[in-house]
């Protein structure tokens, strides 16, 4: 039909709202907050790329362990729903070189985990089954233990290892965790509780923003021994000392766990070794107000170095 002839619509064009889709939380509504924390789309996944590479990367190399400071680049949820591409941040990061080449050092490790991203994209498409079965075959004889309780403890942020707690209720409140916090957390619930990583990997799938099929599933297998280049089962991370060491001055256990903030930076990450009038003066109390740790550490790294023992025999 000739476009003259064509009637056009003068009518409205009828159209749900967003909010008709009831894809958000409302009863209740746990995601309350986020529009502060997150800027979903394009113009959002640019914005925190150019804020990354113009402010924070040159402090990537050292920092970006530390979870108390801006040193990550927050794109990951960008790059899990498509709104920034590998290869966009790959050339903006290489341009960034050129123009500021004494950041070059923290801008290859920084291309270098976005390197270890797409090898577990590399990984899903050889290995579709990641996501559920061990990659190490071995691994499914592993013992692992089942104890709903210290599962609810680990998601809750109440085992008493206050790095650990404050990795879990970050994880809560906002829909994402640091990425050193990450390993710690992951490593607690696989190798002081002995729980299948399966259980972190669903747990972080419900809760992360981030949560991206490929990544979950070849990090939680790394983190507990049976992925592709793997951390060794027997590389167990001591929560104490990964708090110690990565959060020295407190300042993310004490935003994430108040119960202890008030005590000495010497006791903030083993609260159970402070005395009793440091305890009380902090308004620590525990079993009441902040749990017990609910293993021991030396006792729950001697019972996981057994059990992975019971794999050798495999090999």
């Amino acid at each position: 039909m000739p476009i003259s002839e064509l009637t056009p619509y003068n009518g409205l064009i009828e159209s749900e709202e967003l909010s008709d889709w009831g894809l958000l939380p409302t009863s209740p509504n746990w995601a309350f907050g986020w529009n502060d924390l997150w800027r979903p789309g394009e113009a959002g996944a640019q914005a925190a790329l150019h804020q990354f590479l113009d402010h924070h990367v040159q402090d990537y190399g050292d920092g970006r362990d530390i979870p108390a400071e801006p040193n990550t680049s927050k794109l990951s949820p960008y790059l899990r729903f498509g709104n920034i591409s590998p290869r966009q941040v790959w050339h903006a990061a290489q341009a960034s070189k050129l123009e500021r080449p004494e950041a070059s050092g923290a801008i290859d490790k920084f291309l270098s985990e976005i390197g270890w991203r797409e090898f577990c994209y590399h990984l899903l498409f050889h290995f579709p089954t990641m996501p559920d079965e061990a990659f190490n075959p071995k691994f499914s004889f592993f013992p692992w233990e089942e104890d709903p309780e210290r599962l609810a403890a680990w998601q809750r942020g109440q085992t008493g290892y206050p790095i650990v707690d404050a990795g879990m209720r970050e994880l809560w409140q906002t829909g994402f965790m640091h990425n050193r916090v990450r390993m710690v957390v992951a490593s607690f619930l696989t190798k002081h509780l002995l729980l299948n990583w399966r259980l972190g990997e669903e747990w972080f799938w419900d809760c992360l923003v981030d949560a991206d099929i490929a990544s979950n599933a070849c990090s939680w297998q790394w983190v507990g021994g049976s992925g592709a280049d793997a951390s060794p089962y027997f590389r167990i991370f001591n929560p104490i000392a990964q708090g110690e060491k990565f959060d020295k001055a407190g300042a993310y256990t004490r935003r994430w766990v108040p119960e202890v903030a008030e005590l000495p930076d010497k006791f903030l990450h083993k609260p159970w070794e402070a005395p009793d009038d440091v305890l009380s003066a902090a308004g620590v109390r525990l079993g009441d107000n902040y749990p017990h740790p609910i293993v021991d550490h030396k006792t729950a790294r001697e019972a996981a170095l057994s059990a992975y023992g019971t794999l050798k025999s495999l090999d």
